[in-house]
């Protein structure tokens, strides 16, 4: 009975510090969204943390002041792009290097794993003529052509693959199915956890990505939705419940995608902790 109590307290002691550490973490999101509803004179006087009257002038100076629905359709658009041609690139390559047989075939592997250490700064000036050779400087391509392939995902998709028995290929291989036919009907069915967890991943990176539109956007309209929020700021940094707003509409889309898709996300962790 002793030690059942014990348990009992040592689970609530840990369940109370993990919200108290939760709490902490989640704190300065409300603080922002609750500012974003107070006026100014409220926010600089910083004696209340509950608006004393909820308003929405902020959001309407986002709205009437900024082109916001232009940054969040270029947000969207290469947030999304991005994502759905990861996942095609990534899972298909997985599967040639999962399945099949080649010369070269660990070297190559070994190189695209070595893309992976390569810190982001050592291939910004090459990215940058690259985009710029190719005619895509300041448009929405250049965020998307240069991140089609990735070392993580193609990574993480040949581990889940090589687990799928080759009887399961060699079975539909003898039926008649082409190896198209493999890919799309058998493997991807089986590989859904690891698809999600890179969507989920490939998403929220695209979608927070600051350093890339600042190397190749310049025209303010096409700006994603993290930049557009410095630009923003810079233009009205008086406006500190305007600047709140368009922090809270920047944060919108991710904390959606992570409250219906956060037993995904958090399998997603573990699975790729796993493998």
């Amino acid at each position: 009975m002793r030690m059942h109590t014990r348990k009992l307290l040592s689970q609530g002691a840990i369940i109370a510090v993990m919200l108290l550490i939760g709490l902490l973490f989640f704190m300065p999101y409300v603080w922002m969204l609750l500012n974003s509803f107070k006026p100014k004179a409220e926010i600089m006087a910083g004696k209340t943390f509950w608006p004393a009257k909820f308003i929405w002038d902020n959001y309407n100076t986002v709205f009437t002041k900024a082109p916001i629905l232009s940054w969040f359709r270029s947000s969207m658009i290469t947030a999304t792009a991005g994502t759905v041609i990861i996942l095609f690139t990534s899972t298909l390559t997985g599967f040639v290097f999962a399945k099949y047989e080649f010369k070269g075939k660990s070297v190559l592997f070994w190189l695209i794993l070595a893309t992976m250490m390569v810190p982001v700064q050592a291939t910004m000036i090459p990215s940058f003529l690259l985009v710029l050779q190719i005619g895509l400087y300041d448009k929405l391509g250049a965020l998307i052509v240069p991140g089609m392939v990735g070392g993580f995902g193609i990574y993480l998709c040949r581990q889940f693959i090589e687990d799928i028995p080759d009887s399961l290929c060699e079975a539909a291989a003898i039926d008649g199915a082409s190896d198209l036919f493999v890919y799309r009907r058998v493997i991807l069915p089986l590989i859904k956890p690891a698809i999600s967890a890179l969507a989920i991943f490939t998403f929220l990176e695209r979608w927070n990505d600051y350093l890339g539109p600042l190397l190749y956007l310049e025209d303010p309209n096409r700006m994603t939705m993290p930049l557009a929020l410095s630009y923003f700021n810079s233009q009205r940094q008086s406006d500190i419940g305007a600047t709140m707003a368009a922090a809270a509409l920047v944060m919108a889309p991710v904390t959606f995608v992570f409250l219906c898709f956060q037993k995904q996300f958090i399998k997603g962790i573990a699975i790729t902790g796993l493998k």
